[in-house]
């Protein structure tokens, strides 16, 4: 496995995972904005109720492991401001199309009421505002975690570095999701509590059990790209491109 500056570097797989990462932070705050889940479960007399992103949104945050851990900080930090930019975009069109007269037929049978309150936290900006918002800090924070641990256990314990990232990131990542989603008025406030400590709680179980995929996946693409790559030397900047 060599170690090489990954910016001289064409990559066969970087592209596709870029794309599934976008997608999966797209479609994640759509159902996010959609459904609030309850399976009728309590832990301390809070209900364990969800926004239903939370289903699919700690997939990002593997995709955030795997980047910094084959590609590393640099190329990490780069698709997940495309991803950004994708989220931005969707929510402009979704607030176009909020904008726009709706026709008779449609009003009958959905109305823009059922728009708003479907689709509401996507075309206000809520919860686009408050994704980005959680990410500019769980999301690199996860990364920094990850690399720097990299470097600390010499590559070692893959494990150790992709659980111990997330119980940053996902930490820092629902508390500011939820609470900017909440001022912008798209969970009430008596929900605050159930949803933080749900969302925390779904997302690091679903890193713990996706560890064999992600060790999987990791190897792969270090074998099929010829790349480890460690951050050594690396600026943890979250604004560069």
């Amino acid at each position: 496995m060599k170690e090489s500056s990954p910016e001289t570097r064409v990559y066969r797989y970087l592209d596709l995972v870029m794309v599934l990462f976008v997608t999966v932070l797209i479609v994640s705050n759509i159902a996010s904005s959609a459904k609030i889940v309850d399976w009728g479960v309590s832990i301390g007399g809070l209900p364990l109720a969800f926004d239903a992103g939370t289903i699919l949104f700690p997939i990002s945050y593997i995709f955030g492991d795997v980047l910094t851990e084959v590609y590393g900080f640099k190329k990490s930090r780069r698709v997940i401001w495309a991803g950004f930019g994708a989220l931005a975009l969707a929510s402009l069109v979704f607030a176009a199309v909020r904008a726009l007269p709706g026709e008779a037929q449609w009003q009958g049978y959905a109305g823009q009421g059922a728009y708003d309150a479907i689709l509401g936290g996507m075309s206000s900006g809520g919860i686009v505002l408050a994704s980005l918002s959680a990410y500019l800090v769980g999301e690199f924070s996860n990364s920094v975690v990850l690399a720097r641990l990299k470097v600390a256990t010499a590559g070692k314990w893959l494990w150790l570095r992709t659980i111990a990232s997330t119980l940053v990131g996902e930490g820092v990542d629902s508390v500011i999701f939820i609470f900017v989603a909440t001022l912008a008025g798209v969970f009430p406030w008596e929900l605050f509590g159930t949803l933080v400590l749900t969302n925390y709680i779904f997302k690091v179980s679903i890193e713990v059990l996706m560890t064999p995929a992600t060790y999987g996946v990791v190897a792969f693409l270090k074998r099929a790209e010829s790349e480890d790559y460690y951050d050594r030397h690396t600026r943890f900047n979250p604004f560069g491109i």
